[in-house]
């Protein structure tokens, strides 16, 4: 898939492929490995469910500036890590698990200390999030959901509120930011539309145009092609390589490997729970210890192969089965919120 030219921004010097191979090429393939310029630390984050360790990562590190795949097989601990990071779950202490010696789990991101913190406090901090299951207020229409989104409205406020001259100046910035965002995202002519209406991709494309009313450093898409039928996979792809060309750092998890490889400058491997491997697309896909923990034993392949990314659990062709269902939940749901309201 060729580069997206949508908005790249001259000034950001990892917007130029050139650039960018220069920095990984500067990186060691090596789980854990240290960025040049980091925006996100990772150390000693587990979380168990009961007597089952869901994740246990030593050591992290996401470069600024770049979009950083996190990609492992099903129940590898992708989004549970996600969550931690994020404010929706908890750690299990460290120190519990491993003893008093052992350091507890700490994260931070631009340098400011995260671990302890809640997700609201994570997303004006400017890491947000979107989820696997896309998270629209069916019942609101796609320009109020977006409106949602802005922080910092006089209106939400018990005694501002009041005061219309106070908010209403603010609501018509926030309108307008949302049109525009909107408009970027070819959702403009839905603006109208109740967000329940969309196909699956529209909302995949709402929540991720929601997500940048809060004006983020990086943002972090979990599974953003699931669900995505064709017709806007090439427009979604482009629109996350804009975020990256207009200085934004992007970390995503996926099961389509095809995306991975075509999209992402840097891939992270997680399996059970643990990063196993770091490094550019073709060569972690080219990892034994990768091959293994998607094949269950050693074969002698390579992941960056179409023919076997066809044929593995997760890959592209299970999500176009979803993409059809969906479509047309969608459109029975559309054809019923008309019906009702006439």
């Amino acid at each position: 898939m060729p580069e997206s030219k949508t908005s790249t921004d001259t000034t950001n010097p990892m917007a130029d492929p050139a650039a960018r191979l220069a920095l990984t090429d500067t990186i060691p393939n090596v789980p854990g490995v240290s960025k040049p310029d980091p925006i996100l630390v990772v150390d000693n984050v587990v979380r168990q469910f009961g007597g089952m360790t869901a994740v246990n990562v030593d050591h992290l590190e996401v470069q600024r500036g770049l979009i950083t795949a996190l990609i492992g097989p099903n129940g590898a601990g992708k989004t549970t890590f996600f969550n931690l990071i994020t404010g929706f779950d908890r750690p299990t202490s460290a120190k519990s698990r491993f003893g008093s010696s052992e350091g507890a789990a700490s994260w931070a991101f631009d340098g400011r200390q995260l671990g302890r913190t809640s997700a609201s406090a994570v997303s004006k901090a400017g890491m947000v999030r979107t989820f696997q299951l896309t998270k629209s207020l069916n019942r609101m229409t796609v320009l109020e959901n977006m409106m949602l989104g802005a922080r910092g409205q006089s209106g939400e406020n018990l005694l501002t509120c009041w005061l219309k001259p106070t908010w209403l100046g603010q609501e018509k910035v926030i309108e307008d930011k949302a049109k525009e965002l909107l408009s970027r995202f070819k959702l403009l002519r839905k603006k109208d539309d109740y967000a329940g209406s969309l196909s699956g991709g529209q909302r995949k494309l709402l929540e991720m145009a929601r997500a940048l009313m809060t004006d983020p450093t990086m943002i972090m898409l979990d599974e953003p092609m699931a669900g995505v039928n064709p017709a806007l996979t090439q427009s979604l792809l482009g629109h996350i390589q804009a975020l990256r060309d207009d200085g934004m750092t992007v970390l995503f998890v996926e099961h389509d490997m095809h995306m991975v490889r075509h999209i992402s400058d840097w891939v992270i491997v997680m399996a059970e729970g643990r990063i196993i491997a770091e490094g550019r697309a073709h060569e972690v896909m080219a990892d034994t210890a990768v091959i293994d923990a998607y094949l269950g034993a050693h074969h002698d392949t390579d992941l960056s192969d179409d023919s076997l990314l066809e044929d593995m659990p997760g890959a592209e062709r299970m999500h176009r089965k979803a993409e059809a269902h969906e479509e047309e939940v969608a459109r029975k749901g559309a054809a019923a919120t008309k019906e009702k309201n006439q």
